[in-house]
């Protein structure tokens, strides 16, 4: 069953992480040249918000595909290690609290960007594949938290949540994405409004994996993740 114990508490925690992940200090400052990019524009005047706002969704799309793929490859190995379910979780909480201390000491090893030297044409033909690019180049920069979702996946043994893990996890980079490219021209001051508040946001993150982390560790992740389960399983609908 999809809608699982892990898929409820693992969807918000996902959510969370990608909005922090678009946050952070190697991504926020790029969006206003990624959605002219995308867009094939400078700058975008009204005649050209239309092609902005589609151009944020293609890019989304591209970055959204590796995501699920790279989730359902987890999910995979946890169905295959799903009699270890116990000790992966808690081993993935330990490295989950150590990605959270990198959120929050900022930039780290860990989220710096490849910055692959390609780049696909602008516009709207090229926006998927610079999603795909955004995906696999920022991953030492995304990795706290896309190790967090992953983690997540392997230790939930199961294909249709790991799937949808990653969507949520795409939802929360991707939304602001959009969001920003329908108001293209405040976009710039927006992204300052969010720079002013970097450490708050580091600190946030930080707090989020480190959480999550102890949770995994302590094994009260899997006794929530079980309790949820049996009281869906015990769930009868009033029609």
């Amino acid at each position: 069953m999809i809608l699982s114990g892990g898929l409820l508490l693992g969807a918000p925690v996902a959510v969370a992480a990608g909005l922090l992940s678009f946050a952070s200090p190697c991504v926020l400052p790029l969006v206003p040249g990624y959605l002219g990019y995308v867009g094939g524009v400078d700058r975008a005047g009204g005649g050209a918000r239309g092609r902005v706002v589609l151009g944020a969704a293609l890019f989304v799309l591209g970055f959204s595909l590796v995501f699920v793929l790279t989730s359902v490859v987890f999910g995979t190995a946890g169905y295959f290690l799903v009699r270890w379910q116990d000790l992966i979780t808690r081993l993935a909480g330990i490295v989950v609290i150590a990605l959270g201390v990198v959120f929050i000491g900022g930039l780290g090893p860990l989220q710096r960007r490849l910055a692959p030297e390609w780049r696909p044409r602008a516009g709207l033909i090229g926006a998927p594949l610079l999603g795909a690019v955004f995906a696999v180049g920022w991953t030492p920069c995304l990795g706290p938290m896309l190790v967090t979702i992953n983690s997540l996946a392997l230790s939930g043994g199961s294909l249709g949540a790991a799937s949808l893990l990653a969507v949520c996890y795409s939802i929360g980079l991707g939304l602001p994405f959009v969001l920003l490219a329908l108001g293209f021209g405040w976009a710039t001051g927006a992204v300052g409004v969010l720079r002013r508040h970097i450490r708050t946001i580091n600190l946030a993150g930080g707090g989020l994996l480190v959480l999550v982390g102890v949770l995994m560790i302590t094994g009260v992740w899997n006794a929530a993740v079980t309790t949820l389960q049996a009281s869906l399983a015990g769930y009868v609908p009033a029609i």
